[in-house]
């Protein structure tokens, strides 16, 4: 295998640093997509929510127009506008979520990198990219060929 078919040295296990170790950064890797793949779901969750209000005031609106006013008023003051839980908007769960959970464990994550694998991300992925990939073959390399940006 030549120089130019390794991964890059960010995607390469720091002298030192054991197999368990790898293992256990994979492992917090692998919890940490799950909680950003929860946060775009809170995320779809909000957008979806906020969505369904802009277009219950348009079904209100259209009620009264079409001389429903009883049904339009009681829709427009029980659940126009309406906290999703108590004392919130999804814009207020986001903003808990973000500032809560997912920021301390963005940083926990990064702390533990940082601490034991000197900040390198996806080092278990990356050396399972080698033991899974054909080497020397098209379509297998280690990183992008020449012209095509890549981190270093």
């Amino acid at each position: 295998m030549s120089d130019q078919d390794l991964p890059t040295p960010d995607h390469q296990r720091p002298d030192g640093v054991d197999d368990a170790t790898i293992e256990a950064l994979g492992k917090l890797s692998e919890a940490l997509e799950v909680v950003e793949d929860a946060r775009g779901h809170l995320y779809g969750f909000h957008r979806l929510t906020g969505t369904a209000d802009l277009a219950l005031g348009e079904a209100v609106d259209l009620l009264r127009k079409a001389g429903h006013e009883e049904i339009a008023d009681r829709l427009q003051t029980e659940l126009v506008g309406r906290n999703v839980i108590e004392g919130r908007w999804t814009f207020q769960i986001v903003e808990d979520y973000d500032d809560s959970y997912y920021s301390a464990f963005k940083r926990l994550e990064a702390d533990a990198r940082n601490d034991l694998a000197e900040g390198r991300r996806h080092l278990f992925e990356a050396e399972m990219k080698e033991a899974r990939r054909t080497h020397g073959r098209r379509h297998h390399e280690a990183t992008p060929r020449d012209g095509s940006p890549q981190m270093r």
